[in-house]
């Protein structure tokens, strides 16, 4: 695998779906939060995505806020 950075900024990009498989959960699960403003994304060309270093910090306060 190439390590350039446009290889790895491309992985840092996901898809809702990818994001669904990531977090283990419905892609209309994940759908409804991000219309919400719950899950961090943007949308480009008509279609949702998710930077994936922006979720796991994301993820990391949700797990902060649930466990206290």
């Amino acid at each position: 695998m190439k390590k350039n950075g446009a290889s790895h900024s491309k992985e840092q990009i996901m898809t809702l779906r990818e994001v669904a498989k990531y977090l283990g959960l419905h892609a209309m699960t994940v759908y409804k939060l991000t219309r919400e403003g719950r899950v961090p994304a943007a949308k480009i060309g008509g279609q949702w995505r998710f930077k994936r270093d922006v979720l796991d910090q994301w993820l990391e306060t949700q797990m902060h806020r649930n466990s206290g």
